[in-house]
């Protein structure tokens, strides 16, 4: 392997091209380190991390105590199966369900699992608690959706590039707008057989959507009142990038640092991933209250990797590290300093419309329409200048720095991206 350490970024490149499937289409840059903010190439460039793998790295880079639980767990066992305990699961199972005030937790591996395993449990439900007809459940989704790319959740997903030649689609789904709570109240009162309402609290894929400050507290209300269960999916916005511990929290102070109060908003059925891992190691989870939960026997969901203790040791301490360090706090202070330095830029600016966003978790959106260049563009000199972003369909270009910036940091990186924007204009 010492050769590869030395590798050009176009050797990498040539090497993904011609041997990888084509199912990404990167910025061109090798990336071969990272330490908190930053990230270096293979040639030894710095760059601020303006991404942070789509939130899995809320915490930074490399945190010490998220890689230190990985080793050290590592070297005393990695793997069981479900087929034996283990001496990790029950302490993240207590630990987690504490930190979010929920029953019980459900272990997997990516984001999607985790959708398709609350899924389940939502159907299940609907069957032996709410005396739904067998296989005549419905779950309501919001269009432009991103909830992952497997057959079920692409048979629901607007994206052509994610459904396209992929059918068969899976049914039981029904679609509506986002924000639209008279759309939630006619779908809930249109049939008899609806189980869940899934949803994103900020639409990320889709060029972060922020709904209405009410939308998710009614939306929830209109839950209770037709006995459905409201899913929060919160693989991107959880983990305190919102600057609130989950984005269902809505205005809470985060003074405890973990939001172990009453939130404003508890999902029936929480999912969760990305951040839950500190970037380190692949862990999802779902979370849910007895009533709910208790619907799941032997045999009825499982993953080999899920729960391992390596996942485990790794999840305690990547929560432990949102915590102890105030992420939560540090993110909605200076994602207000973002949105309104961006806001004061975007006043003489042609090329930016506006900036929008929760916490740490923004987007602006450039005047030019979808298939346009000019986000992707701006992506290329913004790299050049040392900040890493990418666009989101088309003209939105998604900022979601890890959530250890400090405040100077960050006026360092609107520097950049006001400079940037400036050579568009």
């Amino acid at each position: 392997m010492a050769v590869l350490n030395h590798i050009s970024s176009q050797e990498a490149m040539a090497l993904e091209n011609k041997y990888g499937a084509e199912n990404y289409h990167p910025l061109p840059v090798v990336l071969s380190r990272g330490k908190g903010v930053f990230v270096w190439d293979v040639e030894g460039k710095k760059y601020y991390d303006f991404l942070s793998a789509y939130s899995s790295l809320n915490q930074g880079h490399g945190h010490p105590k998220i890689v230190n639980a990985l080793i050290e767990q590592a070297q005393e066992l990695t793997l069981t199966s479900r087929a034996f305990y283990n001496d990790m699961l029950g302490r993240y199972e207590k630990f987690t369900t504490d930190f979010f005030g929920f029953d019980k937790l459900l272990p997997i591996n990516t984001g999607v699992e985790a959708v398709e395993t609350a899924i389940k449990v939502c159907r299940k439900w609907a069957y032996e608690v709410k005396g739904i007809d067998q296989n005549k459940a419905q779950i309501i989704v919001c269009k432009n959706n991103f909830h992952g790319r497997t057959t079920t959740v692409i048979s629901f997903s607007s994206d052509p590039s994610a459904r396209k030649n992929f059918g068969p689609y899976t049914d039981g789904f029904i679609k509506i707008d986002y924000d639209d709570l008279d759309a939630l109240e006619k779908a809930l009162e249109s049939s008899p057989n609806i189980a869940g309402f899934l949803v994103e609290p900020i639409q990320g894929e889709a060029g972060v959507f922020v709904p209405r400050e009410d939308y998710l507290v009614k939306a929830k209300a209109l839950c209770e009142k037709y006995n459905v269960l409201f899913i929060a999916d919160e693989v991107q916005t959880g983990i305190a990038r919102t600057g609130r511990l989950l984005a269902t929290c809505g205005n809470c102070s985060c003074k405890n640092k973990n939001c172990s109060g009453t939130p404003e908003v508890k999902p029936d059925i929480l999912v969760l991933g990305k951040a839950l891992s500190g970037g380190v190691y692949p862990v999802s989870a779902v979370l849910a209250d007895n009533e709910i939960m208790n619907v799941i026997r032997p045999g009825n969901h499982g993953s080999t990797f899920g729960g391992n203790p390596v996942a485990a040791a790794v999840a305690i301490a990547a929560l432990e590290v949102v915590r102890d360090e105030g992420l939560a706090e540090n993110a909605d202070k200076l994602g207000k300093i973002f949105r309104n330095e961006i806001n004061e830029y975007i006043k003489d600016s042609e090329v930016v419309d506006l900036v929008r966003g929760k916490g740490l978790l923004n987007a602006i959106v450039i005047n030019d329409d979808e298939d346009s260049d000019l986000a992707w563009d701006i992506c290329l000199r913004l790299r050049d200048n040392g900040l890493l972003a990418k666009p989101t369909h088309g003209n939105i270009i998604r900022f979601a720095p890890p959530l250890v910036m400090t405040e100077e940091q960050l006026y360092e990186c609107l520097d950049i991206i006001k400079k940037t924007l400036s050579e568009f204009e």
